[in-house]
């Protein structure tokens, strides 16, 4: 995953890290108001803003519950997410 490390649960992409930020892969209906909280950004990695993919940093994370938040948002969503097709080779 573009450099960093992903945690897959059920087959899917739930959470990573990437450099010094926590990937989230939330429910694209929260993405509005998880980005407005401190620390939270949409994830960018191709000029192409990802909706349902967030990215938070050490700020968003101060505290246990904070990084909590974020995992169990992520582990929320993964049990209604699509898993990805496999790309044939």
């Amino acid at each position: 995953m573009m450099g960093g490390l992903t945690f897959m649960v059920n087959g899917k992409m739930c959470v990573g890290i990437i450099k010094d930020e926590l990937m989230c892969r939330i429910d694209p209906e929260l993405h509005t108001e998880a980005v407005e909280r401190t620390g939270c950004r949409t994830m960018d990695f191709t000029g192409r803003p990802m909706r349902g993919y967030v990215m938070i940093n050490e700020i968003g994370m101060k505290c246990k519950s904070d990084f909590e938040y974020w995992l169990n948002l992520a582990l929320d969503f993964n049990k209604r997410a699509k898993a990805s097709k496999k790309k044939s080779k």
